[in-house]
């Protein structure tokens, strides 16, 4: 049994020295396996049968990962608004890191998942940086008073949107870390035009503790984008939390390409590249993160 390990600090310590940080897979996919109604957010879920999402955790936990992140991708006002549950989203952030809490039983990082709004900024959308920043310091300050171990800011696309998260959980508590991943899938670059380089410039230049590329289209991609990164910041500690190759309609289910063996290969990869956190995202599920486990620790 692992032992209990402390917080905050410990994390920053773990990247300087010591193996990479073996983080979790999909939670999306695994509550849907898990039975999470059509339609229903995992974040109100929780609310409702907390088992579901605490036995995630634990799978994730018991496959290796050290890092497993809160069940609040979604959990901004502008998401859960949608299904009338924007006046609980302090409720829902903190449920959610003490579900996260009570499974890693101090055996492992929790970390404050934060996830893009689903809106365009302005000029495109009817977002100003204002109005993310008050949504996303509303989310920060319930995970902050959860007790996260670490925000982590994952799957965005806009430079604008990203600095308003990270200003956002600053305010909220300036002394836990933050974490902060793009999505790199169009011909290299974010939807929104982010290039890979230029993002570890403008995390580096803003202090972000750990900085890489979440999903995405492809695991080469995935690695293009850590490899520009590294180029561009030799000395930054990176995250590499792929999806599980590419998605493909099979009947009514949909399935991912990636074996297990297919992720280790590429953890290791990733590793080489200068990456210190090495976990999956979309498709991947607990016999992903025990192959990357094993790979990177060995």
């Amino acid at each position: 049994m692992r032992q209990e390990m402390p917080r905050r600090r410990s994390i920053l310590d773990r990247l300087e020295s010591g193996p990479p940080i073996v983080a979790d897979g999909a939670t999306g996919t695994m509550l849907q396996d898990a039975g999470l109604p059509t339609g229903l957010p995992p974040e109100v879920w929780l609310l409702e049968n907390p088992d579901a999402i605490r036995g995630v955790h634990e799978g994730y936990l018991a496959a290796g990962a050290e890092l497993i992140l809160t069940c609040t991708f979604g959990g901004t006002r502008v998401r859960l608004e949608r299904k009338g549950y924007a006046e609980r989203v302090p409720e829902i952030n903190r449920r959610a890191v003490e579900i996260a809490q009570e499974a890693a039983a101090g055996r492992a990082y929790v970390a404050g998942d934060i996830g893009p709004l689903g809106k365009f900024l302005a000029p495109i959308g009817p977002l100003t940086y204002e109005d993310a920043l008050d949504i996303f310091s509303e989310q920060a300050l319930a995970l902050a008073e959860g007790g996260v171990d670490v925000f982590y800011i994952e799957t965005m696309s806009a430079m604008e949107e990203m600095q308003a998260a990270i200003a956002a959980a600053r305010q909220a508590d300036a002394d836990t870390p933050i974490f902060a991943t793009f999505s790199f899938d169009h011909f290299g670059h974010t939807n929104m035009g982010v290039s890979p380089e230029r993002a570890a410039q403008v995390l580096r230049d803003l202090g972000i503790d750990a900085y890489g590329a979440n999903c995405g289209s492809t695991l080469e991609m995935t690695e293009s984008a850590i490899a520009a990164m590294h180029a561009a910041a030799p000395e930054a500690f990176l995250i590499a939390k792929p999806n599980a190759g590419v998605p493909h309609a099979v009947g009514r289910e949909i399935v991912y390409d990636a074996t297990p063996e297919d992720m280790a290969e590429y953890a290791r990869r990733f590793v080489g590249l200068g990456a210190r956190v090495i976990g999956g995202c979309c498709g991947s599920n607990q016999a992903d993160i025990a192959a990357i486990a094993a790979a990177v620790r060995n």
